[in-house]
């Protein structure tokens, strides 16, 4: 199941995406308008249902008559791990994190596929591309096992971790250069777990006008998916919609001497999840 957010008269609502259509979950009796309220409402089962109503459903848009919006527009938590992948530890010239790294977004960084990311005017020579692999939390997690944390994720996403490099060097904690408005686009849709072979042996990578500049693959992670949540879990509670993006791989632009500038357009690819395709702009 692929469940999108896209921008409609009274807000942000959600719909469940069938090829190059979406049926919006307002036809389809569902228990709430948001994907994040989905999530809460409704168990495996109960999506699987309303999967099979869109399924069944006559009313359809076209996906490219609508904007989307990040999928998950509301997230109570969005929690980035840092230096999570072996080769950009390795690039960077930093040891390997024995516990994750982590550090906040909050909701106004989000951004859909197809929106803009703003390069900020007063910070504009070192805003970078992180390619990631977000996962978005289902069911209520609090000390959880690693052995059951899978069963606490919805889904997975492309996640792309911009960052104001300069910002970001300035503190320590890393949020003043990560937590910037639009430095979170995510999408195109959530794409649930059952439609997710491995999420330990997903490959992904990052192309900037075409050209590929990163790539890798999640069996690289430090910690993997079962084993962040089931830490994250351990000192905060993990709520459905919350969003855990995993961490990139080598060969982002601080390291290649390449970062972002006015009129770059930046596909975050993962294998089976879809493409995230932004435009950069100067703000």
């Amino acid at each position: 199941m692929r469940l999108v957010s896209f921008r409609a008269e009274d807000g942000p609502t959600a719909a469940v995406q069938l090829g190059e259509n979406l049926v919006p979950v307002s036809t389809l009796e569902a228990p709430s308008g948001t994907v994040r309220g989905l999530l809460t409402a409704l168990d495996g089962e109960g999506l699987r249902e309303l999967q099979s109503r869109a399924e069944h459903a006559g009313e359809r848009i076209p996906l490219a008559d609508v904007i989307l919006d990040a999928p998950i527009v509301d997230p109570q938590k969005i929690i980035c791990l840092g230096l999570n992948y072996r080769d950009h530890a390795e690039e960077t010239g930093q040891d390997i994190p024995t516990a994750p790294m982590w550090f906040a977004k909050f909701a106004n960084s989000l951004i859909g596929s197809g929106q803009d990311i703003l390069i900020p005017t007063a910070h504009p020579e070192y805003v970078d591309y992180e390619a990631e692999l977000a996962l978005v939390i289902g069911r209520v997690a609090r000390n959880v096992e690693a052995k059951d944390a899978l069963s606490h994720i919805a889904g997975a996403m492309p996640f792309n971790d911009v960052s104001a490099r300069d910002l970001q060097v300035q503190n320590p904690l890393w949020t003043s250069g990560k937590a910037i408005d639009t430095f979170a686009p995510c999408g195109p849709a959530l794409v649930t777990l059952d439609e997710i072979d491995d999420l330990g042996a997903l490959e992904l990578r990052t192309r900037i006008n075409g050209e590929l500049l990163q790539e890798g693959t999640t069996a690289n992670l430090i910690f993997g998916p079962a084993e962040a949540v089931a830490w994250l879990s351990r000192t905060m509670t993990l709520l459905p919609g919350d969003i855990i993006a995993t961490g990139t791989p080598a060969g982002v632009g601080a390291t290649q001497g390449r970062f972002l500038r006015d009129g770059d357009a930046v596909e975050i690819e993962i294998d089976g999840l879809g493409s995230l395709r932004n435009a950069v702009r100067a703000a």
